[in-house]
Parts: C-alpha cells; structure tokens; sequence
C-alpha cells in the first residue's frame, strides 16, 4: 500500500464570521490511500484557530502517516490521538478503498439521490441585519431548523434576534440552535 497527502484551499462565497474570527478560505489535506488498482481518499478537515489539532506540525504528522502507512490502521489511530482530524482523514480513505465507489462509503437511498436528510440552515455571524437576512433566506428555502453561530457581536443582540424569531415562528415550526464554537469561558457559559 502506499499513501499521499495533497493540501486544497477551499474559498468560501462570502466571508463567514465565528467566535474566533472571519474565515475566507480553509486548508483541508486529502490522503490518499493506493493498493493494488483501487484508490481511497479522506479528508483531514482542520480548521485554523477552532480545531483541537491546529498547532505546529501538523503537516509533518500527515507525512508521517504516509511514510508508516505500513503499520495499518489500529497502528496508526494509537499514533495519532492528539490529530483528530488526521484520524478521521485516515479512517475515511482506509473506508473508501474498500468500497465500490471511492466517494460512496455508506450505500444508502440518501446517498443514491432517493432519499434526503433532514439540515438545519446555518447562520452565520455578523452584524444584526446580515444575521435577520441569512435567517429569513433559511426559513424560505424550507428550513425547519436554524443553527446560529453566535459569540463574535454582544451577546444581548444575538439574544434578541434569538428571541424575536422565536415571536415569529414557534418551537412547533422552528427549532434554533446555537454554535458558540468556544466564544465564552467556563465561568459565563451556563448562565448564557
């Protein structure tokens, strides 16, 4: 078996606000897997400044896996508890090389365009009216759930945007989420 990594920079459409800042672009690595003819791909999905494992040699510890593909997949996961992202990447591409389709690693009527998957429509954050905008183009497109990112503009403001699409749309036809990503500390996040 040998393996690979390939970096890719997905540029976002619009810039997207979190609790740690504006993002506009992402680093993903693919590994890819290559035994006999068939082929496995993972994505190792990091993202910088969120992600547990966002620090200093992270790309090393991508070549590293390649360089020991030979130790196998338990081998490999034991080695690598401090790079989720890396272990997820792994798993992914050992589970893709031994399906049919390399992007088809769990057959289902979802996956053959039969069947959807109940979403919710994310929100991200930004100023008051950016955030009502995003929230009503969710509700037309049909959503029945909406994730808001929260943490990054005061805290009052995004409560009563929480509350006034609460005024409009009741539990039974709308449910809101909420993804602080970190944004508050241990002390104030339970009374939030």
């Amino acid at each position: 078996m040998r393996a690979s990594y390939k970096k890719y920079i997905l540029e976002f459409k619009q810039a997207s606000g979190t609790s740690r800042g504006i993002l506009t672009t992402k680093e993903t690595w693919f590994i890819v897997l290559t035994k006999d003819d068939k082929t496995g791909i993972g994505e190792c999905g990091l993202f910088r400044g969120l992600s547990v494992d966002d620090r200093p040699g992270y790309e090393e510890k991508l070549q590293w896996v390649c360089n020991n593909i030979h130790l196998g997949i338990e081998g490999l996961l034991k080695e690598l508890v401090e790079f989720p992202s890396i272990q997820f990447g792994l798993e992914t591409a050992f589970k893709s090389l031994e399906s049919e389709d390399v992007f088809t690693l769990f057959p289902s009527e979802f996956t053959s365009g039969e069947a959807s998957i109940p979403i919710n429509g994310l929100i991200w954050m930004g100023n008051e009216t950016f955030m009502k905008q995003q929230i009503k183009d969710k509700i037309e497109k049909g959503f029945k759930c909406i994730k808001m990112k929260i943490g990054a503009i005061d805290f009052k403001t995004e409560l009563n945007l929480l509350k006034s699409i609460r005024k409009e749309f009741s539990s039974n036809e709308i449910e809101l989420r909420v993804d602080a990503n970190g944004a508050f500390t241990p002390n104030d996040a339970l009374e939030k």
